[in-house]
Parts: C-alpha cells; sequence; structure tokens
C-alpha cells in the first residue's frame, strides 16, 4: 500500500496567519510593505515624527495623525505612507464589536466600488489588494480574491455611522456589518471590575450608545460603552474612570466628581452651557461655592492638568510668595521687581510720553501711578498689585510673574507672548513646572492675563469665554482681524462669534501726540462718508472690528498696526 509523501517541514504550506506572519518577520525582521508581494518584499522605512507626503494609506487619516512624535512608515517603491501600527492587520479577527461572527480584511476600489477579500492559498503568499494604480493585480495569481458590489452600509462604519476614511477596513458579509479601523483598533474588556464611577462591576455592551452617559450627560458612539444592569447605569468606556477629586486653574478650590445633584439649572463656569443636574458633573462642596463644570470640560486637557487629588493633602501658598510688594511708608512700597522704593502717584492730565508702565507697556495716561523716587521707573497701580504667583484659565499649572525682560528703559528683550503670538517686553507670567510637556516655553503678557474669564466686551451683545479649542486644532475665524485663531480665544456663549486674544487686549481708548483729543476704539461703526481713511499711511480703512482708533471730536482715524510706529 502506497503511503502519500508527506513534505518535508521546510515545504509545508502555513496553516495559519499567524504563522505566515512569524516566517516573514524571521525572513525579513525589518517591518514590510503590506502591498508588496512576499517573493519580492519592500522593506519599510521607519520615520521619527517627520512630516511626511500623504495621508496613512491604510486608514486613511489626514497628515498631523501621521506627523508629529509617533514614528511612520514609508514604501518608497509603492509610493505609499502608514501609520505605526497600520501596516500589519490580521486577515480575519474576532471583535467584541460584532461577536457574533468573524470579521474579514476587506479591501474597496473607490473607482468601482468592488469589495475585495484576500485570501491565502497553498503558497506562500499572502497580500492586501490594491487598486491598480498602486499595484499590479494579475502578478498575485495565488491570490485568490471575493468580490461584491458596494452599497451604501459598506461606505459607512456600522458602528460610529461615520464614512469610512482610506481604503481598508472588516466586515462581515453575512450580517452586512462593517467595521472602520479606528473602531477595529478598540479592544474594550468584557467586565470591569470595582470601577471608580460606580459602586458595581459594569458589563461590554456591544452596541453604540445612543444615549446621554450618566457620567457625562454626552452622547457619542465612537466611545465603547459598559453597563450596569441592576442599577439601569450606562457609560462611557473614558468616563469609566474620571477622577473623584481633581484642582484646576479656573477655580481655586478643589472639585469633586458626583453623579448626579440636585434639581438645580447652573451654568458650566467652562463651557457654560447648561449642566443637566440628571447626569454626572464636577462641584465645589465648600460652603456658599456653586462652581459646577461638566465632566468632560473640566477633564479637558488644556483645562486640567492630570493629577488626581483624591489622597493627597491640600496645598496652600504663602502669603510672601505670592504678594508683589510690602509697604513701608505712606504711600510709598518696595516692589520686587525694582531695587528703589516707588511712590503713589496721582495722574495730573498732563500727557508724558516718556511715562510708560514697565509691566503692560502702556502709557502713563489715565491712572494712578507708581513712580521710582531714584529713576524713571513706572507702574500702573494695577500692575503694581500683580500677584506673583497666579492659576490662570490659559494654562493648567500655577503661573509666575518674570519681571527679567526689562532691565532699563534702553535695554529690555522683546518676547513672543504664548496667548496673542505679540512681541512683548513688559511682565510676563510663565509656567512654573519645569517639565511642563503640553506647552513647552509657555509664558504670557500681562495683558493677555487682565483678560476675564467670561465677560461682555463691547465688539458684541453677549458674553464671552475663553474656548477650550486652540492650539491650531481650530479653524475658527476672529471677528477682529478675520484671521483663523492659531492661539487661545474668545468664544461666544449664544452664537459663531469668536475674538483673538490680540484683539481683545486693543486700549479702547489712547492718547495720540498730534491731536489733543483722545482716539477711542471703533468696532465698525458707519461714518457719514461712508469711508475711514488713516491719517498716518493715508490708506483706506477696511471696516473691520477694532481696526481703527477715531476721535469723536474731529475727523481723524489711525490704523492699529500704523500705531505701533508712531509714539503715542
Amino acid at each position: 500500500m502506497d503511503r502519500k509523501r508527506v513534505p518535508p517541514p521546510s515545504s509545508r504550506p502555513p496553516t495559519s496567519h499567524t504563522f505566515l506572519n512569524e516566517l516573514l518577520k524571521k525572513l525579513h525582521p525589518n517591518a514590510i510593505c503590506p502591498l508588496s508581494h512576499l517573493t519580492h518584499p519592500h522593506v519599510l522605512l521607519l520615520k521619527h515624527g517627520g512630516n511626511t507626503k500623504s495621508d496613512c494609506y491604510s486608514c486613511g487619516k489626514q497628515k498631523s495623525f501621521v506627523t508629529g512624535r509617533r514614528n511612520s512608515y514609508s514604501c518608497t517603491t509603492c509610493n505609499v505612507e502608514f501609520h505605526h501600527g497600520c501596516h500589519e492587520f490580521p486577515r480575519k479577527i474576532r471583535h467584541p464589536y460584532h461577536p457574533q461572527h468573524p470579521l474579514t480584511f476587506t479591501f474597496r476600489n473607490y473607482e468601482n466600488g468592488i469589495i475585495s477579500d484576500g485570501h491565502i492559498d497553498e503558497s506562500f503568499y499572502y497580500t492586501i489588494l490594491s487598486d491598480s494604480s498602486t499595484l499590479d493585480v494579475k502578478k498575485f495569481r495565488s491570490v485568490q480574491v471575493s468580490q461584491s458590489q458596494s452599497n451604501l452600509l459598506m461606505d459607512k462604519c456600522t458602528w460610529c455611522a461615520e464614512d469610512i476614511e482610506g481604503s481598508w477596513f472588516y466586515r462581515c458579509s453575512i450580517c452586512n456589518f462593517s467595521l472602520d479601523l479606528s473602531c477595529y483598533k478598540n479592544f474594550p474588556l468584557q467586565t470591569v471590575e470595582n470601577p471608580k464611577s460606580h459602586h458595581h462591576s459594569l458589563v461590554f455592551y456591544p452596541r453604540p450608545l445612543l444615549t446621554p452617559c450618566d457620567a457625562c450627560g454626552l452622547v457619542n458612539v465612537l466611545d465603547p460603552s459598559y453597563a450596569c444592569f441592576q442599577c439601569n447605569y450606562m457609560v462611557h468606556q473614558s468616563c469609566i474612570d474620571l477622577p473623584r477629586v481633581i484642582k484646576i486653574t479656573r477655580h481655586q478650590h478643589r472639585l469633586s466628581h458626583t453623579p448626579y445633584t440636585e434639581a438645580v439649572t447652573s451654568p458650566c463656569r467652562i463651557c457654560y452651557k447648561t449642566v443637566d443636574f440628571k447626569y454626572g458633573q464636577y462641584f465645589c462642596n465648600q460652603e456658599d461655592c456653586s462652581y459646577v463644570a461638566h465632566s468632560k470640560c473640566a477633564t479637558h486637557e488644556n483645562v486640567w492638568d492630570g493629577r488626581e487629588l483624591e489622597w493627597e493633602p491640600e496645598e496652600y501658598d504663602e502669603n510672601e510668595d505670592i504678594i508683589p510688594f510690602i509697604k513701608v511708608g505712606t504711600n510709598l512700597i518696595k516692589h520686587f521687581s525694582h531695587e528703589h522704593f516707588l511712590m503713589l502717584e496721582k495722574y495730573d492730565g498732563i500727557r508724558d510720553g516718556e511715562k510708560q508702565c514697565q509691566a503692560c507697556t502702556l502709557p502713563i495716561n489715565s491712572r494712578d501711578f507708581y513712580n521710582c523716587v531714584e529713576c524713571d521707573f513706572f507702574l500702573h497701580e494695577v500692575c503694581a498689585g500683580l500677584l506673583r504667583k497666579l492659576d490662570h484659565a490659559l494654562h493648567v499649572h500655577p503661573l509666575v510673574l518674570d519681571s527679567s525682560h526689562y532691565s532699563s528703559k534702553k535695554h529690555y528683550t522683546r518676547i513672543g507672548c504664548s496667548v496673542c503670538s505679540r512681541k512683548f517686553s513688559g511682565f510676563t507670567y510663565k509656567c512654573s513646572k519645569r517639565d511642563c510637556m503640553l506647552y513647552q516655553g509657555f509664558q504670557i503678557d500681562v495683558r493677555c492675563t487682565l483678560v476675564p474669564d467670561y465677560f461682555t466686551h463691547e465688539s458684541h451683545e453677549h458674553p464671552l469665554f475663553i474656548s477650550t479649542s486652540y492650539k491650531g486644532k481650530s479653524k475658527i475665524c476672529c471677528e477682529g482681524c478675520k484671521e483663523v485663531c492659531m492661539q487661545s480665544y474668545l468664544q461666544c456663549s449664544v452664537c459663531q462669534f469668536a475674538l483673538c486674544y490680540q484683539c481683545a487686549t486693543i486700549p479702547n481708548e489712547i492718547c495720540y501726540k498730534y491731536d489733543k483729543h483722545p482716539l477711542s476704539l471703533c468696532y465698525g461703526e458707519d461714518v457719514p462718508d461712508g469711508v475711514y481713511w488713516c491719517e498716518v499711511c493715508e490708506k483706506e480703512v477696511n471696516q473691520r472690528i477694532g481696526s481703527t482708533h477715531a476721535t469723536n471730536v474731529v475727523s481723524l482715524s489711525i490704523f492699529n498696526a500704523c500705531l505701533d510706529l508712531l509714539s503715542i
């Protein structure tokens, strides 16, 4: 009886995709381009956070997801780039979002709508199909392809209902279930024991949560959800471990998380939208303090420093570390920024262009001020009282007042404000944390710190508040300068109005040495002849909010940009 010849181990076909991956790693320890054939693999080049030429070929995400500190890969032969982790995907998976059936790694051709699934045959070949413009499918005769026509369900991820970005995704052909690569990467635990947000264990809920989360009050179908069926409690995965006690720079007291409060309607003190008392929120438990904030607002990356303070003792600042001056006599002080005594003087109404506050760099022309008894050093009374240490809404860490940029009237250093980007030579507040990685080199001029967290600007009828969306992530345009707000900005609590800090800190009134009347800031008001002309550059003034200073007594107007060229 003839026996069937058993091939030697070196020539046996792979029994699983896992085995094939292990073999590929042994033959080629470097990362391999998934578009290349196993018989002629293309080695991917590792890029350490450099700029990329295109989006990730796998998930279709924007360039910003590839750039930065995350590594990326590029194939110079196929002229494609991948995020770290997007260059390797298993052919079939079992995913918690669709536990009924396995999901198959699938390619979709946008031009003809064909859906293709790659398979491993008796040969050692496995590949992920691409469109004909990048890869010649005829070269891969060992790859079996099952094709079907795309439909509307294939164009959207079944889990998050978002359009599928890129050409690859996972699908179940039985249920017509599609899963994009962003959702695929989430593998939530089936059970969470001892969660912070609840007193019972939580079980994974394999459906998008279409109702508000009980911990944050928001609807977010992208976030996996968990349930306590005993309490009818539903919570996002990201809200399970919300910190119980935190401290933010927008409030002087610590905040505690609570699952609900009494039936009292209050605005969130960060976004100034109504806080629903039925859902989780942060509140101040100090007596006679009604500060509340949404769970997601209070723990936003631009609001909270990430420290949980449940078991940490309260920190108290010593008064001598905060107070900027000490009184040494009647109307006489010793300020930390100057070596001589300063005398409080009343403004006599006489303009003097040589008198300039060394803190805010604005002229001494309308307020009481401190004058050095020995030299030409001036401080507005308000600026002299600026605290040496400050918690401010524009940064997650405490700020310390720095006066080192000014040394004398003739020798000073101009720095760039991290909030308004304006060059500045006065006092600045700097981050007190040397290891601050969120905003390296953060510094803010004192004019920006004097802007309130919530106030009504003369250019708009509704109150404005500090937006949490900034650092280049926003595409909001300032209504004053009509430029995109690349840094921090103020946002209307009612409508879409926005104002950058450079426009928000323009003085409402200034004195101009060539006019005896003060110039008032204009907000696009109409004039009798319909045209403003700048008296300095003689150009027509575009009627933008805060574009000019003008006097109500005589017809005189000046560009704000031109004021910087003059001694006012």
